[in-house]
């Protein structure tokens, strides 16, 4: 993982940050699936815009923000990336 500033739109910063709350929240010790990475970013991208274009444009934005998962990482660990993502800090 490289630690490059990144630059995100209000949007992106809040639907990680609520993704990282849910998965710190529940299960967090749970194996981390890329499916649920996919799955989430979909629906957290509608529940701020409803079945939109711009539901579709956030869900890209996150998707292109968003680590992708590694074996064996935990449900809390890859919330700790999303948190260190939506800072700024690191892709």
């Amino acid at each position: 993982m490289t630690n490059t500033r990144i630059v995100l739109d209000d949007d992106s910063r809040q639907l990680l940050t609520q993704l990282a709350d849910k998965l710190a929240g529940y299960r967090p010790e749970a194996e981390m699936r890329e499916a649920t990475r996919l799955a989430q970013a979909l629906v957290l991208a509608q529940k701020l815009h409803g079945p939109t274009e711009a539901a579709f444009a956030a869900e890209q934005d996150l998707l292109a923000v968003m680590p992708l998962v590694r074996d064996g990482q935990t449900r809390g660990e890859y919330a700790t990336l999303l948190r260190l993502v939506a800072e700024g800090v690191t892709r």
